[in-house]
């Protein structure tokens, strides 16, 4: 009997180990699907890049060449490369200091807006659902020095000195593509401000309201503060989003006139499929995940630093 009873103990707590065994292993075996996939889609190709880095090759056959720094040291020798940087730099900044705070207002007034702001919504999305290559060939045709309506109006109004050619002048390429991009993307940014204010609860509004705040008040006193976490994610998006930004670069100017337009993705891709430098190309595609890497951690950093208790 007593045989019996030892042994029914033995397997309840053979079976309580294998029980105890199953949950610790249940979280790594619901990460494996993800961590596989990020291995094979993610870490495998950021190291063959900065593995190809360090040769020259062309990308056709087995002509690979190792040349160990060589490609490092013309890089940081390459005026385009750091222009182009500089590019994406001026191109996160204006999508920080203009894109963000229009999509904040465009933001706060659809949300205060009770008729009609579902159709205002919409209006104001579309942008973002049209394809990149499709506003590209649009707005290419808008900046026409010829027969563009902008430098149409402009002549009907009499200021013919106002009248460029936008994407073919080095002095105006570039704004004009920004102006383009911004102009895309406000719709993203507004209806992430819109998820935060849609977060803010309405009895903090009534109450407020009822000792007499103002929507100005309640706007810059209470619902900004709370949007702050949204507003360290949109800075962050429109920080990384900018710095590898390029179809519709690429699409409206291809990096030109004389380098002027060039960003960093659109340079590489030039590196890798019109030279045919897939070496120098991959380093090109390695230093931008150390820059986005390095200046997406500044971003956060810089945000947490003036973050406020609410």
């Amino acid at each position: 009997m007593s045989t019996a009873i030892t042994r029914t103990a033995a397997d309840r707590q053979r079976q309580r180990k294998k029980w105890v065994m199953a949950q610790k292993a249940a979280p790594f075996v619901f990460m494996a699907p993800a961590v596989i996939f990020l291995a094979v889609y993610l870490l495998y190709p950021l190291v063959s890049s900065f593995r190809l880095s360090f040769v020259n090759w062309n990308g056709l056959g087995d002509t690979a060449e190792f040349v160990g720094l060589d490609n490092w040291v013309r890089l940081m020798h390459d005026s385009v490369f750091w222009h182009s940087a500089w590019n994406n730099i001026l191109l996160a900044l204006f999508s920080i200091i203009i894109q963000l705070p229009i999509a904040l207002v465009l933001a706060v007034v659809l949300d205060e807006a009770s008729k009609g702001s579902r159709i205002l919504k919409i209006l104001y999305f579309i942008p973002l659902l049209m394809s990149s290559v499709a506003l590209g060939v649009l707005f290419k045709n808008i900046y026409d020095p010829n027969f563009g309506p902008i430098n149409s109006i402009l002549d009907a109004m009499g200021l013919y000195g106002w009248a460029h050619d936008w994407l073919g002048d080095p002095r105006y390429a570039l704004g004009s593509v920004i102006a383009v991009v911004l102009w895309q993307n406000i719709p993203f940014y507004m209806v992430l401000f819109l998820a935060g204010l849609a977060s803010f609860p309405r009895e903090i509004t009534e109450a407020a309201r009822l000792d007499g705040a103002s929507q100005t008040t309640i706007f810059w006193r209470l619902k900004l503060p709370h949007l702050q976490g949204t507003f360290r994610t949109a800075v962050l998006l429109a920080t990384i989003g900018s710095m590898r930004y390029f179809d519709l670069i690429y699409v409206m100017t291809e990096g030109g006139p004389e380098n002027a337009s060039q960003v960093m993705a659109s340079y590489m891709y030039k590196q890798v499929f019109a030279s045919f430098e897939l070496g120098y190309g991959t380093t090109v595609a390695a230093a931008m995940f150390i820059i986005i890497t390095v200046i997406a951690a500044v971003a956060f950093r810089l945000s947490k630093r003036f973050e406020t208790e609410v």
